[in-house]
């Protein structure tokens, strides 16, 4: 693949991914923003972007083995996208007209699409650009969800201002379809190259089964899986407690949506940054730095200190954007190429399971004591550092190198990606999965 030809497709890549996840992030509070307007209660209305997000997860990993078999993972990937459109234009018809267990049926069943926006994406990234490429591209990916949590939001907001709530949701919708044709475009083999065809692949419980032992047994996802969904828990508490950081600090509790936008753009600035020297440190470091970081930003906010507010909200976001952007390095570089899309789906759906745990944590936590959560969700982050240092290769676990499938990690049946190797033993057709 030439220089023109690669640049060309990554920025098809990073267009389609920013739409698609800029309307992700601006569909859960569009959807809550629609639901109240149709009349419904506020329980009722935040319950429908929350079975979104709950079958995402529970759906996650199916969706990733489903990506790794196919021949054309972006037309998986596109159909996805515009049925997922599709369903939130449905959602919109039917809130305040048909039964809420009506609604709220149509939510569980489309939310199992909404990994192709985040993880199903991400995985794809080295099919679009060559091996030597992948590390600032991975940043720059990362940069895309950055975007999305800062902007997604906002437009919601602003859109429903001026054209009333549905309209934010009709917005969405167009956005996450507007990057259907880039996903349809994703190239079919590692660094743009064709993949030639496999042996047939084993049953989809077997592969199921396969990605969840991969993700415990090979020892750098094990570390970076284990430590970030304990982080999310963390990052629930933060989410939770910054309305009630706001009225208790800065005089009203719509100013905390402010220090969730600063701590998005901080991890966007944090990123930019990163992307001039990807390499410059081991991602593992990364992974256990960060946590620290955010420890030490929900410590800040215990104090409930203006100041200590704002300096919180940009150590927060110096410490989130390298995060991921190093989670997905590390998932990049020890997921076995066959299973590597549910390692992403799977990674994702731990991860929001994780965001729940902790909101759900931070709600009775804070009833009694503000600071005392925040110092409960710095505990969390101190938990997952240690998890970075604790666990490792142990007696009887898979090395670096070798995968549950016989592949090596960032290979497959074609050998390391972009080799076009074949290796014995190797179980499906050659793709590379990011």
């Amino acid at each position: 693949m030439d220089k023109g030809h690669g640049l060309r497709a990554l920025r098809a890549y990073l267009g389609g991914a920013t739409a698609a996840r800029v309307g992700d992030e601006m569909s859960g509070p569009a959807l809550l923003l629609a639901g109240l307007a149709a009349g419904g209660s506020a329980s009722r209305a935040a319950a429908v972007p929350a079975a979104l997000m709950v079958s995402a997860a529970a759906g996650g990993p199916l969706f990733g083995v489903l990506l790794d078999r196919s021949a054309r993972p972006g037309r998986l990937l596109g159909a996805a996208l515009g049925c997922y459109g599709a369903a939130l234009a449905v959602l919109l018809v039917t809130l305040g007209r048909l039964p809420f267990a009506c609604t709220l049926l149509l939510a569980l069943l489309a939310g199992p699409l909404g990994p192709a926006l985040s993880g199903g994406w991400t995985s794809q990234l080295p099919r679009v650009v060559p091996a030597n490429g992948l590390a600032r591209a991975n940043v720059l990916d990362a940069m895309t969800y950055d975007l999305a949590s800062l902007l997604g939001p906002a437009l919601a907001g602003t859109v429903a201002g001026l054209s009333g709530a549905p309209a934010g949701v009709a917005v969405s919708a167009a956005l996450i379809c507007l990057a259907l044709p880039s996903a349809w475009a994703l190239p079919v083999g590692p660094g743009g190259r064709a993949v030639r065809p496999g042996p047939p692949r084993a049953p989809v419980r077997a592969d199921l089964a396969a990605g969840f032992r991969a993700i415990r047994r090979v020892p750098g996802l094990a570390r970076a899986t284990a430590a970030s969904v304990v982080s999310c828990v963390g990052g629930g508490v933060l989410l939770t407690c910054a309305p009630l950081l706001g009225a208790a600090v800065l005089g009203g509790a719509g100013h905390g949506t402010l220090l969730l936008s600063g701590v998005a753009a901080s991890a966007l600035a944090a990123n930019t940054v990163l992307a001039r020297c990807p390499r410059a440190l081991r991602p593992d470091t990364v992974l256990g730095c960060s946590t620290l970081l955010l420890g030490a930003a929900l410590l800040l906010a215990a104090t409930e200190r203006a100041w200590a507010l704002v300096a919180a909200t940009v150590l927060a976001g110096t410490a989130e954007g390298p995060q991921l952007t190093a989670l997905f390095a590390i998932r990049h570089r020890d997921a076995p190429a066959a299973l590597r899309g549910q390692v992403f789906t799977t990674g994702a759906g731990l991860k929001t399971a994780g965001y729940a745990l902790g909101t759900a944590l931070a709600g009775p936590l804070a009833a009694r004591s503000l600071p005392g959560t925040l110092l409960t969700g710095a505990g969390f982050e101190g938990v997952a550092a240690l998890v970075c240092v604790l666990v490792g290769p142990r007696r009887g676990r898979l090395r670096p190198g070798a995968s549950t499938h016989g592949d090596p990690p960032g290979g497959g049946p074609d050998g390391p990606a972009g080799s076009g190797r074949a290796v014995p033993g190797g179980d499906g057709p050659g793709r590379v999965r990011a």
